[in-house]
């Protein structure tokens, strides 16, 4: 173990206030991020201006990533970038039964430091991080195949703000409990009081793993690394095949930081598989794993809740996101924010939109009633109006991330009438890039072939116009497509109070969350971390909820040893 140069004195003096205030803000729910969301805020007090986080990312192409941690039996990659480089980076490959027992070997003294030394040394890595945001931007850019600014703000201080979210909620609930000493004094009549002195420690379960996903590696990476990092587990990281180098670079910073506060680095390691290793289900049934993460496809969420029984499993899952169009005071507005949430990314967040129940007879708006294929083709002219510039286009769209997607972009047009056709878009910086902008498919939503298409989730810039005999209809269908399906996002608009109670009362009942009469510059797939819960735990779509207080809980248990006073 290295020789601590970071004191928990010094410690507190750096990150206490920003703990204190994120304590406050989780009570709020007022926004608030210590992390600079704009790329010029960065470049002073040792932080990565943009020129200097491109060399750094730049650097680290074509070379090895050493990290000097045990078990080290061989090196592997692969990544290639959405927009078409190969990275060329190899990474450390692990032999699990060597790097298992070293992560374990530094719990004891990560244990005793107590909640808040943890908490404090979790923010000097998410501190470190944020210093970096320029190159972790590019990092995320050249796996996801996000556009630069939304790599830059989504994997940056979006990604370091649920970390930190994560870190505050763990340390409400381990201190729950009074630390030290608590004397225990039970009267007896005339004879003596019973006397215990009584001390509460939280105990993490045990290595933790984190699986990370190949479209936002560090936002949905960081809520459970920093939640079991600071609940005292040591975390295993690993990442998707395509999306090593962001997760590998926060297990690198954390590893720096853990060594020079005097704590063992082992705590925090990486495990990069093979081509074809497949090491996530033989690392998820390993006794010694005893919390997972997981962020992906339906079918391993469910393997895993099913057969990793040894540990407390944590999955966000996929999901048929709903907007019930009932009727608006702000037609403009809505076809506009509509539109930017359906383009954004290229459909590719779990929180996008796919399905629009709209009444087969139409709505009301502000502007005049509005037929359904009326609002149909006025959302593809928003949509088509939005990306008809090709270089907003790119910085909107981003790449598709893999091929899967492509794939079921250009199978959806056979599904029904096309109302807005998928086109190609041309990056000049990046030839080799597949973006292509949304298609919007209506489908009749009575007719059994048509449920088909939009009962299942279709992940891409693919949405599907369903029409509807009522709003009633509608909200039967948003009920069974939660229930059954899950859902991270619902949408809906109304102008009618009486409807929007009724679209409330469902997504309560079916536990999903809802965001009405969007129409300006927030859309229904953002969520901000210290106010807005992402997913709920309580449909298909996930099992938690980040970042509340059962997300953190469960991944330590309160020990008590008593002694005779």
């Amino acid at each position: 173990m290295a020789t601590a140069q970071l004191t928990t004195d010094r410690l507190a003096e750096k990150h206490r206030s920003t703990l204190d205030q994120a304590l406050a803000t989780i009570r709020t729910r007022a926004y608030w991020s210590p992390y600079p969301e704009h790329p010029k805020a960065y470049g002073a007090d040792g932080s990565l201006d943009a020129a200097a986080g491109l060399a750094a990312h730049q650097s680290a192409l074509n070379t090895r990533f050493e990290l000097d941690q045990p078990g080290t039996d061989g090196w592997t990659g692969g990544e290639i970038s959405p927009y078409g480089p190969a990275l060329g980076i190899e990474y450390p490959h692990a032999d699990m039964d060597v790097l298992l027992p070293a992560m374990r070997a530094g719990t004891r003294a990560w244990r005793d430091a107590g909640a808040e030394t943890r908490a404090l040394v979790c923010l000097e890595i998410l501190a470190r991080i944020s210093a970096r945001t320029h190159e972790f931007a590019h990092a995320v850019m050249h796996t996801s195949g996000q556009a630069f600014m939304m790599a830059f703000q989504a994997g940056g201080p979006h990604a370091q703000d649920r970390g930190l979210e994560a870190v505050t909620y763990a340390y409400v609930e381990q201190t729950r409990t009074p630390a030290g000493r608590a004397e225990w004094s039970k009267p007896q009549g005339k004879r003596d009081p019973l006397e215990l002195s009584k001390e509460f420690t939280p105990v993490g379960r045990g290595i933790a793993l984190m699986i990370g996903c190949n479209t936002f590696p560090t936002w949905n990476g960081y809520p459970g690394l920093f939640a079991s990092l600071a609940t005292g587990n040591p975390v295993l990281v690993k990442p998707h095949p395509r999306a090593v180098l962001p997760l590998a670079l926060t297990v690198r910073v954390a590893r720096e930081v853990l060594a020079e506060t005097g704590f063992d680095p082992n705590l925090v390691a990486l495990a990069v598989e093979r081509p074809g290793e497949g090491i996530a289900k033989t690392l998820a049934v390993r006794p010694e794993i005893r919390i997972i993460d997981y962020t992906g496809s339906t079918a391993f969420g469910d393997w895993l809740e099913t057969n990793a029984r040894q540990a407390q499993v944590y999955t966000e899952k996929a999901g048929v996101n709903t907007v019930v169009i009932d009727s608006t005071d702000n037609y403009k507005g809505m076809l506009a924010n509509l539109a930017f949430s359906l383009s954004l990314y290229s459909g590719q967040m779990c929180t996008t939109p796919q399905n629009l129940l709209i009444p087969r007879e139409g709505i009301t708006t502000d502007q005049g009633p509005r037929s359904y294929d009326e609002v149909v083709a006025d959302l593809a002219a928003a949509v088509g109006g939005l990306l008809g510039d090709d270089a907003r286009a790119n910085g909107l769209l981003g790449a598709l991330v893999n091929p899967d997607v492509k794939a079921r972009l250009e199978a959806a047009a056979g599904l029904g009438e096309v109302a807005l056709a998928s086109r190609e878009v041309v990056n000049p910086e990046y030839p080799d890039a597949v973006v292509r902008t949304p298609v919007i498919v209506k489908l009749d939503g009575s007719k059994p072939d048509a449920q088909a298409a939009y009962f299942s989730e279709c992940f891409g810039p693919v949405s599907f116009a369903v029409s509807v005999d009522s709003t009633e209809d509608a909200l039967e269908l948003l009920r069974r497509t939660v229930r059954e399906q899950g859902a991270m996002t619902v949408g809906a608009y109304t102008t009618s109070a009486d409807t929007e109670r009724a679209v409330e009362e469902v997504c309560l009942e079916e536990s999903a969350q809802l965001s009405l009469n969007l129409t300006g510059g927030v859309y229904v797939n953002q969520t901000a971390a210290f106010s807005d819960f992402h997913g709920s735990g309580g449909n298909p779509a996930a099992n938690a909820a980040l970042c509340d207080g059962a997300f953190v809980s469960n991944r330590f248990r309160v020990v008590e040893v008593r002694r005779q006073a």
